[in-house]
């Protein structure tokens, strides 16, 4: 298995998608500007949210299930991988090592780092899904936010866009550079 070209990313934060009200989680290179948006159904991304604010369940939830699972069986979560992207839909994996075996579990990205996150497990992505999905931190003027037609607030956050869904992924750098930090404050 080739981990040579795997980029280590975090999650940066969750929020909404204007357009369709849809979950994004967005990893982002920990050092560098590169990010890569995953749009994920509403249970995983509170599932991710709870685990990244540590909140605390009377009993556990389906991805506690795992983590739970996986260490009484005697394995241990090492990462997990965004691995491809075929027709718009990611596909992630989960390497689990067991003994001196290491196991290797086809995943939904939204699965696989809600698991990540609750056992501390880098994130990381295959440089050829980054090249096909990823997008760039840039600074942009409001200025030019005019002249594409983007409403951006006095604070400098993103306002919804009449044209959002048809955003190519140039102009989401420019979307999440505008972003104020509050931005990624895992809204649900």
């Amino acid at each position: 298995m080739d981990q040579e070209n795997d980029i280590e990313m975090v999650v940066a934060g969750l929020v909404l998608d204007p357009a369709s009200n849809a979950p994004i989680v967005i990893l982002k290179e920990p050092e560098g500007d590169i990010c890569l948006p995953i749009w994920i159904g509403l249970a995983e991304a509170q599932a991710i949210a709870s685990a990244l604010k540590n909140v605390e369940v009377i009993r556990p939830m389906t991805h506690d299930l795992l983590v739970n699972l996986c260490s009484d069986l005697g394995g241990k979560v090492q990462r997990v991988v965004i691995c491809a992207l075929k027709d718009n839909t990611f596909f992630a994996n989960v390497e689990v090592s067991v003994g001196d075996a290491l196991k290797i579990i086809d995943a939904r990205p939204s699965d696989a780092i809600a698991l990540a996150v609750r056992v501390k497990a880098p994130i990381m992505v295959k440089e050829e899904v980054l090249e096909q999905a990823q997008v760039t931190l840039v600074a942009v003027s409001a200025e030019e936010n005019e002249a594409e037609g983007v409403d951006v607030e006095p604070s400098g956050g993103q306002t919804e866009d009449k044209n959002f869904a048809t955003i190519e992924k140039d102009r989401w750098a420019d979307i999440l550079a505008e972003m104020d930090p509050d931005d990624f404050k895992y809204k649900m």
